[in-house]
């Protein structure tokens, strides 16, 4: 029987399985924003349809861009992220997004809801993650500001003063 060595042996880090996990959750959670701002942008209607239209669609590339990042970082620490439509379905905290059409005021709303919640999901799972990689956590500093800052520009839209 051969001793097989991993890269993780040979640089001496290994993450545990609840880093494994946490990334895990910041990656479905990713997955299904990105889908979800694609379900709205498909189908909202109403005031300002264009500008939120393209609004959702700079959501969308962050979020995947972002779940990409996340399971490439899985990749490179010798984990397996999953992001199978039935683990996405089963595991994300984000709420379902209702079918059909949607007023543009609602969409709003809507997606604003699972920005926050995605953002959540991150702040609930940094600090574990800063204790046992600082790096990984920078990731998700990145994630936190840029969708927080998505959900700024968009919940914009219906802001009264």
């Amino acid at each position: 029987m051969t001793n097989r060595r991993t890269d993780a042996d040979v640089q001496g880090f290994h993450v545990s399985e609840t880093f494994t996990a946490h990334l895990q959750q910041v990656l479905v959670d990713l997955i299904e924003l990105h889908l979800q701002g694609k379900q709205a942008h498909w189908n909202v209607v109403g005031t300002n349809f264009r500008d939120l239209h393209l609004q959702l669609d700079e959501l969308v590339d962050f979020a995947r861009e972002g779940s990409d990042t996340i399971a490439e970082r899985l990749r490179a620490l010798d984990a397996v992220p999953d992001g199978r439509s039935d683990t996405v379905a089963a595991t994300t905290t984000l709420p379902q997004f209702p079918a059909y059409e949607r007023s543009s005021t609602d969409v709003v709303d809507l997606i604003s809801t699972r920005i926050y919640a995605t953002v959540a999901t991150l702040r609930g799972v940094h600090d574990a993650v800063d204790a046992e990689d600082p790096s990984t956590a920078d990731l998700l500093h990145e994630l936190i500001d840029g969708l927080e800052k998505q959900a700024w520009l968009i919940k914009s839209e219906n802001r009264k003063v």
